[in-house]
């Protein structure tokens, strides 16, 4: 079921884009200097394509929220660390605060176990 959805959905996001790139361009942002018919304006003109563009915007919303609603019940309960299979939690020690990392792995290795090597003299 989710999958088909998720088809639908990326078919109107394609369509989507395909009708607004169609549409002519009125110029100046937000169609103030276009003359009439932009956002700002009194009355938008009814377009076949601006019609075709708010059923696709409609139909993209809802299989968006369909997606949604979908993904929430199939990860109810669940996490992304119970996932993965890690602890979700550090062990704590007996004061309920978190166990600090042994001394020896804050420091760097010794000069005698990872010691670079020295520049070759050509």
């Amino acid at each position: 079921m989710e999958n088909v959805v998720l088809i639908i959905h990326l078919l109107l996001a394609l369509g989507l884009i395909a009708v607004v790139l169609m549409q002519r361009s009125e110029g100046g942002g937000l169609g103030m200097g276009g003359g009439g018919g932009g956002v700002m304006s009194g009355r938008a003109a009814a377009t076949a394509l601006g019609k075709v563009t708010w059923g696709l915007a409609i139909a993209f919303i809802i299989t968006s929220l369909t997606l949604t609603i979908l993904a929430a019940q199939d990860a109810r309960g669940t996490s992304v660390v119970d996932r993965l299979g890690t602890p979700s939690a550090p062990t704590e020690d007996g004061n309920g605060a978190p166990a600090l990392p042994a001394g020896d792995d804050l420091l760097p290795p010794a000069q005698g176990d990872n010691a670079p090597l020295a520049p070759r003299a050509d």
